[in-house]
């Protein structure tokens, strides 16, 4: 599948390895899914934080570094044609993201993977190899 108009949008000013690697995803993926969301404002930001969506200000979401990238993205699959917020999906759609950034030679991080305040949408590139 390729990429819907609104997930290409959300990817502008996303970095662009991160890019690559949800396209070869999308063209790869048996799941339809969408991009909800990209590069983030500092004021959304904290309207994520305040609602307890978040946990920093400190979001992989915030254009950061010299290029003004970001470095995050949120990915949502997609069942009938609407958002699924269903935890079995987003483990379905986990291992193809991941072959995608493989394949891209992306590191990359899976917010389903992290032990506390788990995050099924959220993919980031890692500090350590893009560091703001």
């Amino acid at each position: 599948m390729i990429l819907d108009r609104s997930s290409e949008q959300k990817l502008v000013g996303v970095h662009p390895d991160l890019v690559r690697v949800i396209r070869r995803a999308a063209l790869a993926s048996t799941i339809g899914f969408r991009v909800i969301e990209g590069v983030r404002t500092l004021a959304r930001q904290k309207q994520l934080k305040a609602a307890g969506a978040s946990r920093t200000l400190n979001s992989r979401h915030l254009k950061a570094g010299p290029s003004q990238v970001s470095h995050a993205v949120d990915v949502v699959p997609m069942l009938n044609g609407k958002i699924s917020w269903d935890w079995p999906l987003y483990h379905k759609l986990a291992p193809i993201i991941k072959a995608a950034a493989k394949a891209e030679k992306v590191p990359l991080e899976w917010g389903g993977d992290w032990r506390s305040f788990r995050d099924g949408p959220h993919w980031q590139l890692p500090f350590a190899s893009y560091p703001k």
